[in-house]
């Protein structure tokens, strides 16, 4: 089965910028979307954005439009998630998952793996 291993985590300082990369190897199981989700100390799991891997859809949650970045390089089964002008509420726990098919908007039980989840901290 697919594992899921996220990379790229840390402390940078509002404004700043992170890379997080999602490694998936194994067996796919059929995923065709990844996205990236993240959950900070008591609040609920929210989607931040998702990618088609078969085609140009991508989706962004509005609070990281036009600030985030979600892409995904096939020769390496790697989905990154570029996030430029960090804030304070950006800080959580970022996770990668992936699912069977795209949706807009995304629904978490579609994805059926997940990574570890990589800590981001902004201050």
């Amino acid at each position: 089965h697919v594992q899921l291993v996220e990379s790229g985590g840390g402390s940078v300082q509002a404004g700043g910028s992170l890379r997080l990369s999602c490694a998936a190897s194994g067996n796919t199981g059929g995923a065709t979307c990844m996205g990236w989700f993240r959950q900070a100390p008591g609040k609920e799991r929210e989607v931040v954005a998702t990618i088609y891997l078969y085609g140009p859809m991508t989706y962004y949650a509005d609070s990281v439009r036009g600030r985030f970045a979600i892409s995904h390089d096939r020769p390496k089964n790697t989905v990154y998630l570029q996030m430029n002008g960090l804030k304070p509420e950006d800080t959580s726990v970022y996770y990668c998952a992936a699912a069977r098919g795209f949706r807009d908007p995304p629904r978490a039980r579609d994805f059926f793996v997940w990574g570890q989840g990589t800590q981001v901290t902004v201050s």
